[in-house]
């Protein structure tokens, strides 16, 4: 036989655009795919939740108010991911929210280290004399009833942030960019938009994205989003009913402690809280180091998310 008829003929080489890559629709596209659901059904949403306090007289800051403003904007933030989850053939999971491991063991390890890392934090403010506890306001019955009141309202609100940038959002353009690229964005959008928030003008949109860039890495070695939003749920929580302090700037009605901040904002994180503190930059350094150290491997994203 000649050479030419031995010849074999190359594959074409795969055509990518604008539109498609190599994973299909790329991840831009996808992500205003997402947004252009969940928009309007955030907007519907908002429009019944003010009469909607009206009509409950929910006070500003109570346990009420936090969980009509910020637990309707659930529904539709599950609904739109599920949607684009049915589009693509991909469940809860494969976005970082496996629904059997809900509350399981590490949800509560995030939980009590991110408490025991609060405590040490307005310790540390303590010793050095911009922060003191106050004295006990609630008693009794009073006591645990706004901590479960306040614990519901608080995870809605944790989630909401959490799934929101780092649910889908995270998951798509992780595929587009990189992880860490991704990552990187995500955290500066949602660490940039504390800058709006009461006292945002110091160093709480920087701790916030250093939050951000911390919780990222703990969902890339666990697999899953359940750890962050315990570390979330703590903090938020002791700050807010169990010490009594602004959290992200808002204060709270009803809470243990009556603890008070005083003297410099570099070092008491001024209005926004203590998580605006130059102690806070160093604690979350030091999460980091430690989740680096104590969490190996990665599982995040799931490469079965992503056939062939």
């Amino acid at each position: 036989m000649s050479d030419a008829s031995e010849a074999v003929t190359a594959p074409p080489m795969p055509h990518y655009g604008i539109l498609k890559g190599p994973n299909g629709l790329r991840a831009g596209w996808r992500i205003l795919i997402f947004f252009a659901i969940l928009l309007p059904l955030g907007y519907a949403t908002s429009t019944g939740i003010e009469p909607l306090v009206r009509h409950t007289h929910a006070g500003n800051f109570t346990p009420l108010f936090v969980l009509l403003s910020y637990g309707l904007f659930v529904p539709p933030l599950l609904l739109a991911t599920w949607i684009v989850g049915r589009i693509e053939h991909r469940s809860f999971a494969d976005y970082g929210l496996p629904l059997r491991q809900a509350f399981g063991r590490r949800f509560w390890q995030g939980a009590a280290f991110s408490f025991a890392s609060l405590t040490l934090l307005l310790v540390t403010m303590r010793l050095v004399g911009v922060f003191s506890f106050g004295t006990i306001m609630l008693h009794g019955w009073n006591s645990w009833k706004y901590a479960a009141a306040w614990a519901v309202p608080m995870f809605f609100g944790v989630f909401l942030e959490d799934f929101l940038y780092r649910g889908y959002f995270l998951f798509t353009l992780s595929k587009g960019i990189g992880f860490w690229p991704a990552a990187v964005v995500t955290s500066l959008l949602m660490g940039g938009i504390h800058y709006f928030n009461p006292g945002g003008h110091g160093l709480g949109p920087v701790t916030a994205t250093m939050y951000c860039l911390v919780t990222c890495l703990v969902l890339r070695r666990t697999g899953d989003l359940w750890m962050p939003l315990g570390i979330h749920l703590a903090w938020g929580w002791g700050e807010s009913y169990f010490y009594g302090l602004q959290d992200a700037g808002f204060p709270t009605v009803g809470h243990l402690f009556d603890a008070r901040l005083h003297g410099n904002p570099l070092l008491t994180g001024g209005a926004f809280g203590p998580e605006a503190s130059i102690f806070n930059v160093v604690l979350l350094a030091a999460w980091g180091v430690f989740f680096s150290l104590w969490l190996r491997g990665v599982r995040y994203p799931n490469p079965a998310a992503f056939p062939p």
